[in-house]
């Protein structure tokens, strides 16, 4: 037995969770009904979520509490990266929807959702600051991320002011945190595995054949951000070949935020990838539980897609002024789409509304996405969580640094 533990432990997290995606894709077809396979990924996702606003506050409040005054962070570099990478990313979806306009066939299926949208972009940002001043302890209880980074920040910068002892506490708890957080992430090719025998015993893909065209603009949307549009703002920023550093965040980050389809769940996975990357802990503390909140590629490829969708239904012509302000719009409301309850596919109807579509006709919309979100919620969280990691980099390795 010692021999098999010995041999499991040699061989690469990468290559361990590929093993647990093929025998969760068998078992799922084999052995649908055997659902304590499926209890794995829920204990996995639930760890993951449970300790990750824990790393977020330690890390990020012992490394502002080590920072001197004067020291130079990426971070302003980081939310430029951010801001660009995910108005970009509603700019493809807006101009795939023009070259592939796709027909929704509108139905009662919105009654799926009782969720209440938000009313327009001011709606999401009030909520977004509110959450901004939520009580500590039950942002950290509820994994509210905006809540445990600014009360996160406001400690860190008061123990600046702490004695040594104290800052050598602080800093024990972050050590020890992320040390639980490397456990928890060995365990991943069992969740992996778990989570991918739930998806092929409980969803399948007949559900989805009538959302073919649907499914293939939003998913090419995202492959051409994440291949082509990434890349392309990498360079301009680096000056270097940029593959090398988009791979790597697309298959140590990107696989497993596939399948977790959460983005909170893939902060510690992402603080993991950036320590191995060898970047500063000053900077992706902050950047990566940021870039969960706020750089949401996916999240505008989504929205943008499934309004022009419903647009090109109802036969409402668009313009290019109009195009460009729903892409502002989405990207906008992407970047608050955590402080939504539903997420982005929520925010759909504040972009129907630049066109005027009526609520509950939107709303069908919503249910739309919720059909095809098997696939769309992966690869929408796929391409946010490894663009964090990404960005980050970027930004370090940034050729304009002073």
């Amino acid at each position: 037995m010692s021999k098999i533990v010995a041999i499991w432990q040699k061989i690469d997290l990468i290559k361990k969770i590929s093993m647990g995606v093929v025998l969760g894709l068998i078992l799922g077809l084999i052995v649908p009904k055997f659902q304590v396979i499926g209890l794995l990924g829920t204990l996995f996702v639930g760890a993951l979520k449970a300790v990750a606003p824990i790393l977020v506050f330690s890390l990020v409040a012992h490394a502002l509490s080590q920072t001197q005054k004067g020291q130079k962070t990426n971070m302003k570099m980081v939310i430029f990266l951010y801001l660009v990478g995910t108005f970009s990313a509603s700019l493809v979806a807006v101009v795939a929807s023009f070259f592939f306009p796709m027909r929704l066939v509108f139905s009662d299926i919105a009654s799926t959702t009782d969720i209440t949208p938000p009313q327009g972009v001011a709606q999401v940002f009030q909520t977004l600051l509110l959450n901004v001043v939520d009580n500590p302890i039950n942002a950290l209880a509820t994994a509210n991320y905006i809540g445990v980074l600014s009360w996160a920040v406001i400690f860190g910068l008061a123990f600046r002011h702490a004695s040594h002892q104290t800052k050598d506490l602080l800093q024990s708890a972050a050590e020890v945190t992320s040390k639980v957080v490397t456990w928890v992430i060995n365990l991943a090719p069992f969740g992996i595995m778990g989570l991918v025998f739930s998806t092929i015993a409980s969803n399948g893909l007949v559900a989805l054949k009538n959302y073919g065209l649907l499914l293939l603009v939003l998913v090419s949307s995202m492959v051409f951000v994440a291949l082509v549009v990434n890349p392309l703002i990498a360079l301009f920023v680096m000056k270097t070949n940029p593959y090398p550093l988009v791979f790597q965040c697309l298959r140590e980050s990107g696989v497993t935020a596939f399948f977790t389809r959460s983005s909170a769940a893939n902060i510690p996975v992402n603080m993991k990838l950036c320590e191995k990357l060898g970047l500063d802990p000053d900077t992706y503390s902050v950047s990566i539980p940021l870039g969960a909140t706020i750089n949401m590629a996916g999240a505008a490829v989504t929205i943008n897609v499934l309004t022009m969708a419903a647009v090109h239904t109802l036969g409402i012509t668009v313009d290019f002024g109009s195009a460009l302000l729903l892409s502002v719009v989405a990207a906008l409301s992407a970047a608050g789409a955590s402080g939504v309850a539903g997420g982005s596919l929520l925010l759909i109807p504040v972009a129907c509304s630049l066109f005027g579509i009526p609520n509950d006709l939107a709303m069908q919309v919503v249910g739309v996405g919720f059909v095809v979100g098997v696939i769309q919620d992966s690869c929408e969280t796929a391409l946010n969580s490894s663009t964090d990691v990404l960005f980050t980099a970027v930004a370090e390795k940034s050729a304009w640094k002073k």
